[in-house]
């Protein structure tokens, strides 16, 4: 098989390998490698050894554990190398693995004589002598080089497993934001032709009744529309700003209504810069006028008040009018408003219809009150 058929993709940058590195040798490692050498040792050492003098048997135990600790240290370099070179490589795991057990068998070999030539021992006279010996302690440091890169490797596998997992989560989550912004957008371009078409409806009967009551309410459609259109593409809005256009367009309707309309507004101006979804009050006026007051021959009366209560803003709109139908409370523009405030705050907000004790309906909004300083002056 060529070597590149066990590449699970080209090279990546040395900062990959450097951190696979550092990951495998650092002080941590070096300290659990001299403890484990230490433990290694000292159980059969102190019952060898318990009947020799101290010093000679403080000499023995430095001996033994200089010699453990240059096939443990060697085998931890080697790891370390070899899971750099998988991390570079994106070695596949069962390569990696395989690699990394074929070098912590040569380190184990090879940490036999480094181990006699440090002491300064004949390397092939002992080797010879004490096959058997190093044999088994060749055996010993192989198997416990290839478990701890087994080990390494796993851990590092896990590591990248959860890093795709995170990474996912937040591609997940983007796409998420992203699908409720067009969901928003969308359900505003419904909002839009349904709220105009409605308000436009209004100036072509008035025009076909009374021409210059007409031309009047038209006159005073476009300023309102001027300034109306830029809100509708905004994606939030003001109280304020609300309560201007519920008020430009009641004025609007009152010129068409006359004496069937009266409205009045109530507010605390300490609210007016909380922030409210774009064309949430023109949405419930014209929904009360359309269903509760223009109904009645006789008209009726819209009142919109906006308070606090604690963490929470309430804006209502009450009219007297013709009290619920079998639409009233599931129109376009209701349905709508009810989908952008679930999309851009879920349970946090909700808008109620309530029957109104002398008659007529009371849509009440309850919001998270957010200021924006951006329309303190």
């Amino acid at each position: 098989m060529a070597f590149s058929h066990i590449l699970a993709s080209p090279r990546l940058p040395r900062s990959v390998a450097r951190h696979a590195f550092e990951r495998v040798w650092n002080l941590k490692s070096i300290a659990v490698v001299f403890y484990f050498c230490l433990l290694f040792i000292l159980g059969r050492f102190v019952m060898y050894y318990v009947s020799t003098p101290f010093e000679e048997w403080l000499n023995g135990l430095s001996r033994i554990l200089r010699g453990s600790l240059i096939s443990g240290l060697s085998l931890l370099m080697a790891i370390a190398l070899t899971e750099a070179l998988a991390a570079a490589y994106q070695l596949r795991p069962r390569v990696a693995v395989a690699l990394g057990v074929i070098v912590s068998i040569a380190v184990a070999a090879a940490s036999i004589p480094m181990r006699l030539m440090v002491v300064g021992a004949p390397v092939q006279q002992r080797l010879t002598e004490e096959f058997s010996y190093y044999l088994s302690l060749f055996a010993i440091w192989a198997a416990i080089g290839s478990l701890a890169y087994w080990l390494f490797n796993s851990t590092r596998e896990d590591e990248l497993a959860r890093a795709a997992l995170e990474e996912t989560e937040c591609r997940r989550q983007s796409l998420q934001a992203q699908m409720v912004e067009a969901h928003l957008t969308a359900l505003q371009a419904q909002i839009e032709p349904h709220f105009l078409f409605n308000t436009l409806a209004n100036v072509k009967r008035l025009y076909e009744t009374a021409p210059a009551q007409g031309r009047e309410m038209l006159s005073s459609l476009i300023s309102y529309l001027r300034a109306a259109l830029p809100s509708m593409r905004q994606s939030g809005s003001t109280l304020a700003r609300e309560l201007d256009l519920a008020r430009s367009f009641l004025t609007i309707l009152k010129m068409r209504m006359r004496e069937r309309l009266h409205f009045s507004i109530d507010h605390d101006p300490a609210l007016e810069n909380a922030r409210v979804p774009p064309m949430l009050l023109p949405t419930l006026v014209e929904n009360a006028i359309k269903h509760g007051i223009s109904p009645l021959p006789l008209g009726g009366r819209i009142d919109i008040r906006a308070h606090r209560a604690g963490d929470e803003l309430i804006v209502e709109v009450l009219d007297n009018g013709a009290g619920f139908s079998g639409s009233s409370g599931s129109g376009v523009g209701l349905a709508n408003t009810r989908s952008r405030l679930a999309a851009l705050y879920g349970s946090r907000a909700s808008l109620n219809l309530d029957s109104e004790s002398g008659g007529g309906v009371r849509a009440r909004v309850r919001l998270p009150l957010e200021l924006d300083p951006a329309s303190v002056s």
